[in-house]
C-alpha cells in the first residue's frame, strides 16, 4: 500500500458549488496518485468506488477518514462508469453542489487542468466544459483514430452544436440537467456514458465549451489499467449511436432552428 500521508491544509480552500468526482473500478495503485494530484488542485474531491476488488477501497477509506475534503462512496458491485457517476451526482446535489468535474482514476487525465476547467465553469455555469484531448506521440493509434468515428456521429446527432470530443471524460457538468436526463432513461450507465451525456445535454440546450487538455496513456509497467474491451465496448457504442440517431430524428426541426439562430463563432 503506498504512502497516503497528505496535509489537507496544503490544498486550496473548499468550494461549495464545484467538486471533483472520480469514478473508480479496480485502478490499482494509480488511484492514489490520481487522488493526491486532484486534492492538491481542488477541494472537495469525491471518489465513487464501483465495486472494486483490488484492495484500493481500504486505502482510500483510510485516507478519507484523515481528510475531511475527501469523500468515499462505495457501491457494493460493479455497475459501470455512468452508474458510478450518477451515484456521485445524486449525493452531490443532495449536499448542495451544482457542478462536478469528472476524471478517471487511472492517471490518464490532467489534474493540473482542474483549476482552469472549474474557472471556465464558474464563468459560464450553464455550460458543460469539455476536455479536448491533446495526445502525446506514444498514444495508441487505434484509440486515437477510433474515437474520430464516435465524434463524427456525435456532431451529426447534434448538428454540429460545438462538441469537440465526445469520449474524453475530463469535463465539468452542470449537475441538475445531467441528473434529470439520466433519471429519465436507463442507458448511459457504462462506457456509453461520456458520449451520450454530451449529446443529450446538447439536445437539452446546454452549450459546450471546449478546452484543450493533455491525455496520458500509461503502460502496464507504469501502472496503467484499461477496462476498455474493443469488441464489447464498440458494440455498446454502435448501439448507443443507433439510439441517438433515432432520438435525433424527431428533434431535427428544433436543432435546425437552433442552428439558424445560433450566433456565428469567431
Amino acid at each position: 500500500m503506498p504512502e497516503l500521508a497528505y496535509d489537507p491544509a496544503s490544498g486550496p480552500p473548499p468550494s461549495r458549488t464545484h467538486l471533483v468526482l472520480i469514478p473508480s473500478y479496480d485502478p490499482g495503485p494509480a488511484v492514489f496518485d490520481t487522488v493526491r494530484a486532484a486534492r492538491a488542485a481542488w477541494a472537495p474531491v469525491w471518489v465513487v468506488v464501483d465495486g472494486s476488488t483490488d484492495s484500493s477501497t481500504e486505502g482510500l477509506a483510510d485516507w478519507a477518514r484523515a481528510d475531511p475534503q475527501l469523500r468515499l462512496i462505495v457501491l457494493p458491485r460493479n455497475q459501470g462508469k455512468g452508474a458510478a457517476v450518477l451515484a456521485g451526482l445524486d449525493a452531490a446535489q443532495a449536499a448542495g453542489f451544482t457542478h462536478a468535474l469528472t476524471m478517471d482514476s487511472d492517471g490518464q487525465h490532467p489534474a493540473a487542468s482542474i483549476g482552469a476547467f472549474m474557472e471556465a465553469s464558474r464563468q459560464q455555469p450553464r455550460a458543460m466544459i469539455l476536455g479536448n484531448p491533446v495526445f502525446a506521440d506514444d498514444a495508441p493509434r487505434l484509440r486515437v483514430q477510433g474515437r474520430k468515428v464516435s465524434n463524427a456521429w456525435a456532431r451529426l446527432e447534434t448538428l454540429g452544436a460545438g462538441l469537440g470530443d465526445s469520449l474524453y471524460g475530463f469535463r465539468v457538468y452542470p449537475i441538475a440537467p445531467l441528473r434529470a436526463i439520466m433519471h429519465r432513461q436507463r442507458w448511459m450507465r457504462r462506457f456509453d456514458f461520456d458520449p451520450e451525456a454530451v449529446v443529450r445535454l446538447s439536445w437539452a440546450g446546454v452549450p459546450a465549451v471546449n478546452l484543450p487538455a493533455p491525455v496520458r496513456y500509461l503502460r502496464a509497467d507504469e501502472g496503467g489499467v484499461s477496462h476498455f474491451r474493443y469488441l464489447r465496448d464498440n458494440t455498446l457504442l454502435t448501439w448507443m449511436h443507433l439510439r441517438l440517431v433515432l432520438g435525433f430524428l424527431p428533434r431535427l426541426p428544433l436543432l435546425l432552428w437552433r442552428l439558424m439562430v445560433r450566433p456565428s463563432r469567431r
